[in-house]
């Protein structure tokens, strides 16, 4: 796996067949939800709740979790999009911020359990394990687009970028973290962890959420340290750091007051 990354050059299409090309980036967005959504109906199953409203919730879900993160991700790289506005509608090429994809996501989880009279926190306990899954696999899709890299490396599993997708500081390197690598292996021990957590069993809905949050923005933030993507700045801290940090302080809150109201 090492030397594979180290000396093979990754390219966006899969396949081309001219006027229709299909994206390594969109194959692993497909698989991410398929496999977290096979994660939903068996912890859902537990919880007796039947496939079919899995289904329902998850039609929602998919769709303007995806319309989220990609407004998200659009916001977070305006004045880019602002001078090529033909590529806000191009998630093909990369593009979609997970926080605006949780934004999304549980906005339209609220609305549906309003309307649904259905617990938030008890549906926000059997996602989120399914998320942190369907975050492991998403991110190789970066990989091929060659987008999201870390700073230049001598390490063995460096990965090569071309020289257009390089910032201008880093022409001469050769080669660069994989920071979508080491993501989705953290990643996969959230995942591991929360599945845990949901063995042990917990008195109150909402823990499992919390410990998702807390763990994936712990994620971010480390790998923020070694992306080199542009990402607007407040106070020179980078605007994914500031938005995780506020999901730790959240995270932390949902989870002790749901363990004292145990």
């Amino acid at each position: 796996m090492i030397n594979f990354l180290h000396n093979f050059s990754p390219q966006a299409v899969l396949f081309d067949f001219g006027w229709f090309k299909i994206y390594w980036y969109g194959v692993f967005i497909v698989l991410g939800i398929i496999a977290g959504l096979n994660v939903v109906l068996r912890l859902a199953k537990k919880n007796q709740i039947n496939s079919e409203e899995v289904y329902n919730l998850g039609f929602y879900l998919i769709i303007f979790s995806l319309i989220g993160a990609r407004i998200y991700a659009v916001f977070l790289d305006l004045p880019y999009y602002l001078q090529n506005p033909e590529e806000i509608i191009a998630v093909w090429h990369g593009g979609l911020a997970i926080h605006g994809g949780i934004l999304g996501g549980a906005l339209t989880l609220i609305i549906y359990s309003y309307k649904k009279n259905q617990s938030f926190w008890k549906w926000a306990d059997i996602i989120a394990p399914a998320i942190a899954l369907g975050q492991t696999i998403g991110r190789f899709g970066n990989y091929f687009n060659q987008e999201l890299f870390g700073t230049p490396t001598s390490l063995p599993w460096g990965i090569p970028i071309d020289l257009p997708n390089r910032p201008l500081s880093y022409l001469s390197a050769r080669y660069f973290h994989p920071t979508f690598l080491y993501e989705s292996i953290l990643n996969l021990v959230n995942f591991l962890i929360l599945i845990f957590v949901w063995e042990r069993g917990v008195k109150k809905s909402g823990i499992i959420f919390g410990i998702y949050l807390i763990n994936y923005s712990i994620i971010r933030i480390l790998m923020e340290f070694l992306r080199t993507d542009k990402a607007p700045e407040l106070l020179g801290i980078r605007w994914p750091v500031l938005m995780s940090l506020g999901l730790i302080i959240f995270g932390l809150t949902l989870v002790f007051k749901r363990k004292i109201k145990k």
